[in-house]
């Protein structure tokens, strides 16, 4: 059996058995095909630690993203774990298929440092979620265009009080749909690993959606669309168009940090922990699977602990 018809066993198997999302399916495959075009590998035998690590070096030499035109240094060490991520999941289903190959043991994952939270503070979260109502439209040139602009305004504040109410990861509220029952403070949602938790609306968030959605004109079943789509099956909004709406009211806000939809997710968390919340309870409405994941926020608590310890000790 060849490398390929292993590989797309391999993908059924954490599409259907594992219950892995498309994207996740669509990208190790990507990363599987950049190691076996490498690696000129055609049969499992062929994937020793020899390739394994001049695979690695290829990595940690290869050139980063580029951002607005210009090559920003060499790969993440994160970026770089995707790749040994897929292959150790590869060779993990060999094992258990009983094919000869590289131990999965042989993968150790790059070392990342800690990542760099700088969620919004309370001011510029204000000014943030008031943006898409106080930005400056100019005129429309017809009444279609200035309908849409409405409906674009409305669209972007539920999307904007929605995200930060919820905590939800961008492929959460890309997959959601206007069918919320709206008439309760919270609703399921299947994150990943196939996993159901339940978040929660604020009641800005849940004012916001309604007005949203009483300018709508469309019948689409996503909840948030492109208004100027041509059909009903190109309406829902992409990643990376959420993207864009998030930098955009950033920019509108005036603020200078880099704010992206896992920021506003890092204040959600970050909001909840200053406010008192428990961590256990946090990981919970994160949808984290280990705790430790959750953990990178302690820097909160942990200014919470210093000014206990300035306000008492030594007193």
């Amino acid at each position: 059996m060849t490398i390929q018809d292993l590989k797309r066993q391999f993908l059924e198997y954490i599409e259907i058995e594992r219950g892995r999302a498309l994207n996740t399916v669509r990208n190790y495959e990507h990363y599987l095909d950049v190691f076996f075009t490498f690696g000129n590998i055609n049969e499992p035998g062929d994937i020793n630690e020899e390739v394994l690590r001049n695979f690695r070096l290829h990595l940690n030499r290869s050139k980063g993203v580029k951002i607005q035109g210009q090559t920003q240094g060499t790969m993440k060490k994160s970026s770089q774990n995707y790749y040994l991520i897929a292959l150790r999941s590869f060779l993990k289903y060999l094992r258990k298929r009983g094919i000869e190959a590289l131990t999965p043991d042989a993968i150790e994952l790059a070392k990342t440092g800690s990542r760099d939270i700088d969620p919004l503070s309370g001011d510029e979260l204000k000014r943030f979620l008031e943006a898409p109502m106080m930005q400056n439209l100019t005129e429309p040139k017809s009444e279609k265009k200035q309908e849409e602009k409405n409906i674009v305004q409305y669209r972007d504040r539920a999307l904007l009080e929605l995200f930060f109410s919820t905590g939800l990861r961008l492929s959460e509220l890309c997959s959601l749909n206007r069918g919320l029952d709206l008439s309760k403070d919270e609703f399921s949602i299947r994150g990943k690993g196939d996993k159901v938790r339940v978040v929660f609306i604020s009641d800005r968030a849940r004012d916001a959606i309604k007005k949203y959605l009483s300018v709508r004109k469309d019948f689409a079943e996503p909840m948030f669309v492109n208004v100027s789509a041509k059909s009903s099956a190109d309406m829902r909004l992409t990643p990376r168009s959420i993207e864009r709406i998030v930098k955009h009211y950033a920019t509108v806000a005036g603020i200078s940090k880099r704010v992206t939809p896992h920021v506003l997710r890092h204040s959600f968390a970050t909001d909840l922990l200053s406010n008192g919340a428990d961590i256990r309870s946090v990981q919970v409405m994160l949808g984290h699977a280990n705790i430790a994941t959750t953990q990178v926020y302690t820097h909160v608590t942990d200014k919470q602990l210093r000014e206990v310890h300035k306000k008492f000790h030594g007193k």
